[in-house]
């Protein structure tokens, strides 16, 4: 379940609620009871990195390792073109 913030724009109260995708938006302020919540944007609070099913699972023949040919010597040698 994502971790949603909100703020509220009468007394400035801000916080974050662990809520489903499918659920509805919060709008009363848990600190002044005032109906004035407004959902914040901000960031993932995950990164996918390393192995796993997104890099690896779909990748055939040498281009098995995305991480590995990004840093290879080969990259280097067409910049002096």
């Amino acid at each position: 379940m994502p971790i949603y913030e909100y703020q509220c724009q009468s007394c400035g109260h801000a916080y974050e609620a662990l809520q489903k995708i499918s659920d509805a938006p919060l709008t009363e302020c848990p600190a002044c009871k005032k109906p004035d919540l407004t959902k914040k944007i901000s960031a993932a609070g995950f990164r996918l990195k390393g192995g796993g099913w997104y890099e690896t699972d779909f990748k055939s023949g040498s281009k098995k390792n995305v991480a590995g040919d990004a840093a290879s010597p080969k990259s280097t040698a067409s910049s002096s073109d």
